[in-house]
């Protein structure tokens, strides 16, 4: 009975972490559309071969819908962010022209839930049809 009950009680207090991953809307399609995300892990635009971020390379952030901003610059909103904080993230520009399949240099602008903090970037370092 002892066991069951130990059981139980470690069950009670896990099951917040067993629930459903964060629920996140899908990243926008269309301008002027936005969707509630969380922010999945802060990032330096580049990592090194040993997984290092290497820094002063610029900002990063994924979000746990999939969506990705990056900078050349260090942005402080980025920084200061974290795991987790909820975010809105809205599409503000699609490029236009774009060879087929390449669908690089959306931008959007996202606003940090928590701190306040706002940025507007890329989906990517490049447009689509650059390097």
């Amino acid at each position: 009975m002892i066991r069951v009950v130990a059981c139980l009680a470690a069950l009670a207090i896990a099951a917040p972490a067993l629930a459903a991953p964060a629920m996140a809307e899908p990243m926008p399609k269309h301008v002027g559309d936005c969707a509630k995300t969380k922010v999945a892990r802060i990032e330096t635009r580049l990592i090194d071969g040993d997984g290092k971020p290497v820094a002063g390379s610029g900002s990063a952030v994924d979000f746990v819908n999939g969506g990705y901003q990056v900078s050349y610059d260090q942005v402080a909103a980025i920084d200061a962010s974290r795991p987790g904080d909820p975010a809105e993230v809205c599409l503000v520009s699609v490029p236009k022209g774009c060879p087929k399949g390449d669908h690089r240099g959306k931008i959007y602008k996202t606003v940090n839930l928590r701190s306040h903090g706002q940025w507007t970037l890329p989906d990517a370092e490049h447009s689509c049809g650059g390097a």
